[in-house]
């Protein structure tokens, strides 16, 4: 038995992945893009791939595949990229500095402050706060003056 029960993951291949052709893939792919990106639909935070998969006109298990397939990872990691990256340009934009951290994960689309803060790190290895800290450091002109900051 290893220490802590922790032992090494094994990929598997699901096999639904093999049932989705190249060509309705790359539709999917279009049309997932579209509508969490494009429409940002990645800022409700009630957005499911069951909604999605709803929305498009196939099933869950499709997007599943080709979002593992083609963006490497589950539809919430997915999902989430787009919140920090949002979230990023929000944390050092001088109209949104005195905006509160927990509210910037939640116009983003996140649930609560401790998911907001757990991707953010898993993304960057930083929290958000520092992520702000860091920016307003290197550029100290997107302070504002007379008006206190919160962090």
């Amino acid at each position: 038995m290893t220490k802590y029960n922790i032992v090494e993951k094994k990929e598997k291949e699901a096999k639904y992945r093999n049932l989705v052709g190249p060509q309705v893939m790359d539709e999917l792919q279009e049309k997932i893009l579209k509508i969490i990106v494009m429409d940002k639909k990645y800022r409700d935070k009630d957005y499911t791939a069951r909604r999605l998969a709803a929305d498009i006109g196939t099933n869950s298990r499709y997007i599943s595949a080709v979002v593992n397939t083609r963006f490497h990872c589950n539809f919430t990691s997915f999902v989430n990229k787009y919140r920090i990256d949002d979230a990023m340009s929000i944390l050092v934009d001088k109209r949104y500095q005195d905006m509160n951290i927990e509210d910037v994960g939640a116009m983003v689309g996140f649930a609560n402050r401790q998911s907001f803060y757990s991707a953010f790190f898993r993304f960057l290895g930083i929290t958000p706060r520092e992520y702000r800290l860091q920016h307003l450091k290197l550029h100290p002109a997107m302070v504002s003056k007379g008006r206190k900051r919160k962090a």
